[in-house]
């Protein structure tokens, strides 16, 4: 029958190297009980691997974080089952822990964002212990950020700008699902275009580090759907004439520098200069020069 032995996972870092340890409970029992820990990992492609298999006494297994076996990007499982060993095949039900998975992890995993000048803040998290391979190297792991178009066939720039190019994750004391931490803010650009919702990406790519753990890992893209919002336009022109964001509409025929418009939410303002352009018969004022901020 099911023992109710509830496997979790947890990961620890023990001289420099990072371990996975699967704790479960241990039943009551007459006799001692064995456990059979059968660890396997989903990996980045969706493929379900055993990579370790073991016998023990003890309510607990390791197994080592080593870049190969076992790589920063997967998803981690260890399955028991308890059995006493005058009658190894009697075996319980076996229990499998939920996924853990070893890595960088952006919250929220995907954003959705509008034209409207936001800033939206992105956390970045190491799910496993930042290791310090040798006493030279301070115990970071620097993550180079940079974004991109989805579609490769839309030309330009991609619609969102980020606050920093780079962020370090700094070793601290573990939080509940997190060894290391930072965040960044991200912006889409007004770029007063009806080009419709588009998606950029945001790629991380650690830098910096010579252990191989680090050094062949990739983190998950963050996929940011951007909402086109509709742009409004001023104008003035000949001589001049004034149409405003809402349509109205008014003539300026006087000499001088004024405030065309200014926002009230931002730093944000243009300035117009208009000159006599007019002849004996007729005064009338003309654009002849503009000022943004």
């Amino acid at each position: 029958t099911s023992l109710a032995l509830q496997p979790v996972i947890a990961p620890e870092l023990m001289q420099g190297h990072v371990r996975l340890k699967c704790t479960y409970n241990r039943p009551s029992s007459k006799l001692p009980l064995h456990f059979m820990v059968l660890w396997s990992r989903l990996s980045p492609s969706g493929k379900r691997e055993q990579i370790h298999r073991e016998t023990t006494l003890d309510s607990f297994s390791y197994i080592e974080m080593d870049g190969t076996n076992l790589r920063l990007g997967d998803t981690v499982f260890c399955t028991v089952t308890a059995f006493t060993r005058d009658t190894p095949e009697q075996q319980s039900l076996p229990e499998e822990s939920k996924g853990f998975y070893a890595g960088i992890k952006f919250l929220p995993e995907s954003l959705q964002i509008a034209e409207d000048g936001k800033e939206h803040v992105l956390t970045v998290l190491s799910t496993v212990p930042i290791a310090c391979p040798g006493q030279d190297e301070s115990c970071k792991i620097t993550l180079q950020l940079s974004t991109e178009n989805l579609d490769s066939q839309l030309p330009g720039p991609p619609d969102i700008v980020l606050s920093a190019c780079q962020v370090d994750l700094l070793q601290s004391p573990c939080s509940e699902s997190s060894y290391a931490g930072a965040t960044v803010t991200v912006t889409a650009v007004t770029d007063f275009a009806q080009d419709g919702n588009r998606i950029s990406l945001i790629r991380a790519e650690p830098v910096g580090r010579g252990d191989l753990l680090w050094r062949a890992y990739t983190p998950k893209d963050v996929k940011v759907t951007v909402r086109d919002l509709p742009t409004g336009n001023c104008y003035s022109f000949t001589d001049p004439h004034i149409i405003t964001f809402d349509g109205r509409r008014y003539d300026n025929y006087k000499i001088g520098t004024f405030l065309m418009c200014q926002s009230t939410s931002r730093v944000f303002e243009v300035h117009v200069r208009q000159w006599d352009c007019g002849s004996h018969r007729s005064a009338t004022a003309c654009n002849c020069g503009v000022a943004a901020r």
